[in-house]
Parts: C-alpha cells; sequence; structure tokens
C-alpha cells in the first residue's frame, strides 16, 4: 500500500494510493487516528480492513498537495558515507565502524515542497537516499528479526550545508536546517518490496543525472543498521532511517557543483516513486 499525508486546502489528513485516486482513512475506518506515526502504531488491528477498502468519496491524487508522510517524525537518523564510491569521492576511509548522526524533526519536508537555501550557508548539497519508517517498537533488535520492525519505504534527500557540516567534527547542524529532510511521496508499504536491497536509486539537478546507484551497494544493509541502532536506542513506530547515498553529490566535482536558488532537484527509487524539490530563498 502506499501512505500520504495530503492536503485539499484543510487540515492534514491520510489515506491510502491507489489508481492514483487517494482514499482517506477517515471514511475507511472512522475509528482510525488522524495521524500517520499513530497509524503505523496501531497497524495490525487496521491493516485487514485498510487492505481493500474504498473510500465514498476519493480524492485525485492531482487536486491534492502531498506532505511529509510522517509530519515531524521522533527520530530521523542517518548513516554517512555508506556508499563506496562516495567515501571514494570525498577522499575518506572506509569506516570499520556505522557513522550516524542525527537530522532534526523540524527538517522534515513535503515530497515536492520547496527546499530552502540558507541565508547563513553558501554550500548547499544533495544526498538521494531510501528511507526506512519503523513500524515496530524495539530494542537490541537481532539482524534476522530486523525486517519485522519495518513498516515501509520512502525516497528522501538528505540536504546537506556543506560549510556547516564540516565547521565542527559534529554533522548535526549541517544536516539540520529547516526544509532540509524531504521525504515520500508516499510510505510504500514493507510488504511491496521484497528486497530492499536491489533498488535503482538516482538523482538528477535539473534534469542533469548526478547520482545513479542501486542499493546492493549499501556498505552497512539496512538489516545492520537497525540492528545496530538498536543497541543503543529503543526504535518507534514512525521513526526514520536515511540509510546513505551513493557517490555523485555536489563536492565530489572539481569544482563543486553546489545548489543554487531555481535548481530543481529529483530523487527517484525504482518500485517507490519520486520526489522532486525546488530551491529557494530562505524566507525572511
Amino acid at each position: 500500500m502506499k501512505l500520504v499525508t495530503f492536503s485539499t486546502g484543510e487540515k492534514p489528513k491520510i489515506g491510502i494510493v491507489r489508481n492514483d485516486v487517494i482514499h482517506p482513512i477517515e471514511q475507511l475506518a472512522p475509528d482510525a487516528p488522524a495521524e500517520m506515526i499513530d497509524l503505523i502504531a496501531e497497524w495490525d488491528r487496521l491493516s485487514a480492513r485498510l487492505s481493500s477498502a474504498e473510500a465514498e468519496a476519493p480524492i485525485a491524487l492531482a487536486d491534492a498537495r502531498l506532505l511529509p508522510p510522517i509530519l515531524k517524525p521522533g527520530k530521523i537518523l542517518a548513516i554517512g558515507l555508506n556508499y563506496r564510491d562516495h567515501i571514494e569521492e570525498v577522499g575518506m576511509d572506509v569506516p570499520t565502524e556505522q557513522l550516524w548522526f542525527c537530522k532534526q524533526p523540524t527538517a522534515a519536508n513535503g515530497p515536492f515542497a520547496p527546499v530552502e537555501l540558507p541565508r547563513v550557508a553558501e554550500s548547499l548539497d544533495y544526498e538521494v537516499e531510501l528511507v526506512v519508517v519503523i513500524g515496530k517498537r524495539g530494542r537490541h533488535i537481532a539482524r534476522d528479526d530486523a525486517r519485522n520492525h519495518v513498516f515501509g519505504y520512502a525516497v528522501g534527500n538528505d540536504f546537506t550545508a556543506r560549510d556547516w557540516q564540516f565547521k565542527t567534527s559534529q554533522w548535526v547542524l549541517g544536516k539540520s536546517f529547516d526544509t532540509h529532510a524531504p521525504f515520500g511521496p508516499w510510505i510504500l508499504s514493507a510488504d511491496e518490496i521484497e528486497d530492499p536491497h536491489t533498488l535503482d536509486i538516482r538523482c538528477t539537478v535539473n534534469g542533469e543525472l548526478r547520482q545513479s546507484s542501486n542499493t546492493r551497494h549499501l556498505l552497512f544493509d539496512i538489516w545492520t543498521q537497525i540492528e545496530h541502532l538498536s543497541e543503543v536506542m529503543t526504535l518507534e513506530p514512525g521513526d526514520l532511517i536515511f540509510s546513505g547515498t551513493p557517490g555523485g553529490v555536489g563536492m565530489g566535482y572539481a569544482p563543486p557543483k553546489f545548489l543554487s536558488v531555481g535548481d530543481q532537484v529529483r530523487c527517484e527509487i525504482e518500485q517507490i516513486g519520486a520526489i522532486e524539490n525546488l530551491i529557494v530563498a530562505e524566507a525572511t
């Protein structure tokens, strides 16, 4: 299933997309939660009812504005240096341990919403990533059980202000500007993806292909990521994992190809879909 958070002018709602039509959850199951993060937590109770139900008054996908599938995730966790070609282009050593940082929940952004070039930053970069959405709470999750804790997948872009990222050894500020974590266009439920490590992944800027790879090239795969993270913290429904970006980022070019106001950045992942964001000046 493709699950979305959307708006048609009023407050945000959640729905299921089938054949370019949104079936609002409130019509399919009146007792269902009104927000995606709560729906994920109650998915076992509701999934059978929602799997084939059709709304009495569906909404054309083209008539709705898609919002971040989860409006304010509890955690946005992201791994660095997780494709070998990306490691090579930035001239760093292949890590022997997973390198994690956080993007703040206020960075969450819609799949087709504008992304701001911060007034205090100059080196805005793109990073297409497969986003993993946690569906089941857990701590000390065994690798072999990790799949059972995944609710679904989305396309994400880990926008990064490189000048802020490398001001210090800590990357959080450079990764956490408002609007810098667009994802979507929906959450594709995990049962739709047999193996998340076989997906083509690409990014274009103004139609120019910049990144092109496959998730089979992840240095640390998704199950290993979940196992490792859960040794430290409890993973909860609606938490996001940005699983790494392949080579071709702007800072990897000579000279670098950083983003400017007016650029269009499109990220695509096989089977899931695409998101596209226009770079705009930070609102004053």
